[in-house]
């Protein structure tokens, strides 16, 4: 009975030091306070000033569509990796594994400066055109999606693929009707993890962005150097939005990983 208490309350503690500064940025997001500290009255002025102040909204939007664009690529990248590294010899297949693990533990400011220098002063492009910032963010997230997706496909029967083949499917076919459905769960999980990067990251975004443009990690650093208190303020209700809509996006996919054959 005691040893029950003990770990109920070491998790009850490691939970309440994961969460409870996101849960004080909550509730001090539906106040008037300006800084943390004194609760005054209840208040949606923050998210008033969220959805409405142009600057901000501006901001989210350009966010949102890059984030999208990112993710969608990410995504299809590192499951065509997934594909090809577990289809591949067992040396080939070592080696994918070698070389997807290397920008996974790498520092993001080493890949973000190097990105930059790769793309603006060898190739030459324009920051303004996006295209460094897109390629930064899509290296940071492609070897995640690999990581989510090859799980999968090593739970899957390596026999279903060649099952196809054999009784008259094309390889797309196989690909589409067998394989695909197999690994959705992690594909989506990768998808995910793709747009919590994006969102997240500063050093690549930083290193590589146009100079007039922000995401919401570049913005939100910058808005503690001096932003008006309104903007500061209505971040709070952001970091509210953001963490409300990653717990759905959490629970969603943890049904659809369960499976039909799990419930």
């Amino acid at each position: 009975m005691a040893k029950k208490i003990f770990q109920n309350t070491w998790l009850f503690l490691v939970l309440l030091f994961m969460y409870a500064p996101i849960l004080l940025l909550a509730v001090y997001s539906f106040t008037d306070a300006t800084m943390i500290g004194s609760i005054r009255h209840f208040s949606l002025k923050n998210y008033m000033v969220l959805f409405t102040m142009e600057e901000l909204r501006n901001m989210i939007l350009g966010t949102l569509a890059l984030t999208l664009v990112v993710s969608v690529v990410s995504t299809i990248l590192g499951t065509m990796g997934a594909l090809g590294s577990f289809y591949s010899g067992r040396k080939t297949g070592r080696v994918m594994d070698l070389f997807n693990q290397i920008p996974v533990v790498n520092a993001d400011v080493v890949t973000g400066f190097s990105v930059c220098i790769l793309m603006i002063v060898i190739f030459r492009f324009e920051k303004a055109s996006f295209l460094p910032l897109i390629v930064g963010l899509t290296s940071l997230c492609t070897p995640f999606v690999y990581l989510s997706v090859m799980p999968r496909l090593k739970q899957m029967d390596p026999q279903l693929y060649e099952a196809a083949l054999d009784l008259g499917c094309r390889p797309m076919d196989a690909l589409r009707k067998v394989v695909f459905p197999q690994i959705v769960p992690g594909i989506v999980s990768g998808f995910m993890l793709s747009v919590t990067l994006t969102l997240d990251d500063y050093f690549i975004t930083t290193y590589t962005k146009p100079a007039m443009f922000d995401t919401i990690s570049t913005y939100v650093v910058n808005a503690t150097k001096g932003a008006q208190t309104q903007v500061k303020t209505a971040l709070w209700a952001l970091s509210t939005v953001i963490f409300l809509l990653v717990v759905i996006a959490v629970v969603i996919m943890n049904r659809m990983g369960e499976g039909p054959g799990e419930e």
